[in-house]
């Protein structure tokens, strides 16, 4: 498992590397499926025109074990083998990589829904503050949004 929030251009991890951590498993020969996910920033949001997003938490150590305690229910839920999340925080624009998300699973069906559920959980139940600048001023997003 690998959980991880990292200030932007402070560390790169791309999905390719959380996948081929993930095909070291030792359940790798039990395995069927891998489904990822890599949360990106919009540059148009509601008819508005996104310069950039400010994403933040207050603390990083508690912000990532929220994260794993998410990603061991997962896991015990959907029965899968291995997920890895990498969330960034700092100063992004249109396109940058914000939040990435791979699964390890006997089947398909169980992989998508922790996937799917490891995505939602963390954007509804993890301390992040999104500050949306766009043409239109600031939005502060909480954790949720």
């Amino acid at each position: 498992m690998t959980v991880r929030i990292i200030e932007k251009n402070e560390d790169n991890i791309y999905i390719s590397d959380l996948i081929k951590n993930v095909k070291k498993s030792r359940k790798i020969d039990d395995s069927g499926a891998i489904f990822t996910f890599e949360g990106i920033v919009r540059g148009n949001e509601e008819g508005k025109k996104v310069d950039k997003l400010i994403l933040t938490t207050p603390d990083k150590e508690k912000t990532t074990k929220d994260i794993e305690n998410i990603v061991e229910d997962v896991k015990l839920k959907y029965g899968v083998f291995e997920i890895s999340v990498v969330h960034y925080i700092g100063e992004f624009y249109t396109g940058d990589s914000l939040f990435l998300v791979v699964v390890l699973g006997s089947h398909r069906d169980e992989s998508y829904g922790a996937l799917k559920d490891t995505i939602e959980r963390v954007k509804f139940d993890v301390e992040f503050k999104k500050e949306e600048i766009s043409n239109e001023g600031v939005k502060t997003i909480l954790a949720g949004g």
